[in-house]
């Protein structure tokens, strides 16, 4: 299973290496970050040292890698070191550079991944928000013809399948059934390219910084000196790693596969660009770098249209975050006016509560007697104190604290609630909790936006505003 709680590193690390393709010389710092910060590059030596968060917005399709941009700050080849940050579930991360482009260290993502653990992981105190699924998505890019397919799970497992008309990569598989293999099956998998190749990307003005010790190169011939020759003196160094038609030439790889296993690294960090971590099952098909990145947006923009008009995806069966008894330890509620059962995610901006409603509800006994309805007051105060969570959660002594309704907009009830119904209580943060101080008391003011939802249907929303007080103030 994924890690379920947000992760940083425990300490600032740094490193220094010559980019592949521009060849410059720059040096990278790793830093921890808060929670819900996400992962974000910084141009320390630019002016104003800008910050260029992962996301496929600032994303551009440029040959042989993948570049950040934004008002006209660049990062590129970000993708190796993106795949170990989500292969070690890294959802936290600052990475500070002088310079335009990630440094290659080794042709994989096995030294990023090593400098990761050496930083040290830290699980933080809030819940990972996954990018989760309820059907099938299916995206064919149209300029390449790679096609992805992903499915709903509980996981985030990849299947690549990769397709070269060259001898010897032909049809290759590669798959990763959990992040938690990255590291043993994926990390050390290395770039690669073809002989031929090499020398018309140095023309365009790539590969200024290519170190043909650290990739693997194929050559279908079986004469291979020229070329060889003109990448010694257009990089300075032997290629070292020539996998040729002779059969021993192939024990140079790391795997039989290693193509089709640098593929889904490569994919792994490109698909970390959706800016949350992805829950499900990949299938791919001839991946590529301009490829994930339109699959990536068409995905993003598909899920977050999912969560605007849907329920949100909650495994009810699932172990809780906190159950009732925790619940009765935040919230100063008791019988019968406890309304929330248990609370299933809880992130710094949201959070997803349930309430099981059952006939045994006193309100019942007059809400009607033949024909027993949850008042709409009760889904408003079950959504409440859902809210009341989400903005004390972080506060010492939460119990300590009341709640004010200060306002009630845009209220809506869709359809009734009943005994029977399971009611999935979502709130979220519509601006930064404000806290200010009188002689007497310290006042917090929360605005939250909650919906409520029984299976698939939504059956109440609305705007709330509050007033959050500590008890021996409210007087």
């Amino acid at each position: 299973m994924m890690q379920r709680q947000q992760q940083t590193i425990q300490r600032i690390i740094s490193f220094e290496g010559i980019g592949l393709h521009t060849g410059r010389k720059v040096k990278v710092t790793l830093a921890p970050m808060p929670i819900d910060t996400g992962i974000q590059f910084q141009r320390v030596d630019l002016p104003d040292q800008p910050f260029i968060k992962a996301l496929v917005i600032h994303a551009i399709a440029v040959e042989r890698g993948t570049v950040l941009e934004k008002d006209q700050a660049r990062v590129a080849t970000v993708e190796h070191l993106l795949a170990a940050i989500v292969g070690l579930q890294v959802d936290n991360i600052c990475i500070q550079l002088n310079g335009p482009e990630v440094p290659d260290i080794d042709g994989s993502a096995l030294a990023f991944v090593d400098l990761l653990l050496e930083a040290g992981l830290l699980q933080q105190e809030a819940s990972r928000k996954f990018f989760k699924l309820k059907e099938k998505f299916v995206y064919h890019d149209p300029y390449t013809g790679s096609h992805y397919k992903v499915y709903p799970d509980t996981d985030y497992n990849l299947h690549v399948t990769i397709a070269y008309n060259r001898w010897p990569i032909g049809h290759q598989y590669a798959s990763l059934s959990t992040l938690a293999h990255f590291k043993k099956e994926i990390a050390s998998a290395r770039t690669f390219t073809y002989l031929d190749d090499i020398v018309a990307l140095y023309r365009k003005g790539l590969l200024q910084g290519g170190d043909p010790i650290k990739a693997v190169i194929f050559s279908d011939h079986t004469d291979n000196t020229e070329r060889l020759q003109q990448v010694t003196q257009l990089s300075g160094k032997q290629v070292e790693n020539l996998i040729t038609p002779a059969p021993s030439s192939l024990s140079s790889l790391r795997y039989i596969n290693e193509p089709a296993r640098h593929k889904l690294l490569d994919l792994i960090g490109d698909v970390a660009l959706l800016g949350r971590p992805l829950q499900g099952k990949l299938v791919v098909h001839k991946p590529g770098h301009s490829a994930n990145i339109r699959f990536v947006a068409a995905l993003r923009k598909h899920v977050w249209m999912q969560e605007q008009k849907g329920a949100p995806i909650c495994d009810l069966q699932a172990t809780p975050l906190f159950d009732v008894k925790q619940i009765s330890k935040m919230l100063p509620h008791r019988y019968p006016f406890q309304l929330v059962d248990k609370i299933m995610e809880l992130g710094n901006s949201y959070v997803v509560g349930v309430k099981n409603v059952t006939m045994n509800e006193p309100f019942f006994q007059g809400h009607f007697p033949c024909t027993p309805v949850m008042p709409g007051v009760l889904q408003i105060e079950a959504l409440a104190q859902a809210g009341g969570i989400l903005v004390l959660h972080k506060v010492p002594d939460p119990a300590q604290y009341l709640t004010y309704f200060l306002a009630i907009d845009r209220c809506k009830f869709r359809r009734i609630v009943v005994p029977g119904d399971t009611l999935v209580l979502h709130c979220a943060l519509l601006a930064d909790v404000k806290f200010s101080a009188t002689e007497k008391q310290s006042v917090g003011i929360a605005k939250v936006k909650g919906r409520i939802f029984v299976g698939e249907h939504l059956v109440c929303e609305a705007v709330l505003l509050a007033q959050i007080v500590k008890q021996h103030e409210a007087s």
